[in-house]
């Protein structure tokens, strides 16, 4: 789907950034607002952004835009490993909600060139670390590995790392790791509905699907309006025979679809 890595399409859909309807062979199928959301996203891959940083960043935004203000009529660009946001009210970074001052930006050698805004603190060794891994994925994913590795071993609980690396390990094909990395988070305490959705997923690899529903209904607790969990558990539970519950999920799913297209 427009180049994008699979890790970006199915996060930017857990995250309910977009909401892909399913056709006939279960296949997703998006809306024209959901496709320009998604070259968005291919541009900023495009610019060498991680695609953990991608999905971070653009949650973010998403989150704390009013309802009026789609992100669609935003400008949304790279600088250096930064999303960027361009709105009425100048240029300010996606993540950590910076603004960007027009007088920070130097010309270098016949270019422009955004000067880094100073920070209130610098980065604690954890985020330091996970920031390491983001920057590491596209080129050296094992050095992305390994930093995203020092990252929880330093915060036992950092959720963010244990995503990304967990995507990691199942794009590498190692998803009995990512089973493992996923319960060791949630015996630490790392309580996310994304968390408890990617373990579903992990598990269904591992063609365990009762363990994988029990974790799809978590994730659900955690966030009723995850439609995509309410289709996978509505699926699970209808093949292993229990109709109601799957009729409930896909009730909800239908519901969620929905509300979001009003």
């Amino acid at each position: 789907m427009l180049g994008l890595s699979r890790t970006v399409v199915t996060g930017l859909i857990g995250a309910g950034f977009v909401s892909p309807t399913r056709g006939a062979r279960n296949e997703h199928r998006f809306s024209f607002q959901d496709l320009m959301l998604l070259r968005t996203a291919y541009a900023l891959q495009q610019a060498k952004v991680a695609p953990r940083k991608i999905l971070r960043a653009l949650t973010k935004l998403q989150a704390n835009l009013p309802d009026e203000l789609p992100l669609t009529g935003l400008r949304i660009t790279a600088v250096g490993a930064n999303v960027v946001v361009r709105d009425r009210l100048g240029p300010w970074d996606a993540d950590s909600g910076q603004l960007l001052m027009d007088f920070e930006v130097a010309p270098v050698a016949g270019s422009v060139a955004f000067l880094q805004p100073r920070s209130g603190e610098p980065p604690r060794e954890h985020e330091a670390w996970f920031e390491r891994g983001e920057q590491a994925e596209e080129t050296d994913p094992k050095a992305a590995e390994a930093a995203y590795r020092q990252a929880v071993a330093l915060s036992p609980a950092y959720v963010h790392a244990y995503l990304n690396l967990g995507a990691l390990l199942c794009e590498a094909r190692r998803c009995d790791e990512a089973v493992e990395l996923y319960e060791a988070a949630l015996q630490h305490g790392a309580e996310d509905p994304l968390l408890h959705f990617n373990h579903a997923i992990a598990l269904e690899d591992q063609g365990k699907p009762k363990e994988a529903l029990a974790s799809y209904e978590r994730a659900l607790v955690l966030n009723p309006d995850l439609a995509d969990a309410h289709y996978n558990a509505g699926r699970l539970q209808q093949s292993l025979g229990d109709e109601r519950g799957a009729l409930r999920h896909f009730s909800a799913y239908r519901r969620l679809e929905r509300s979001e297209h009003l």
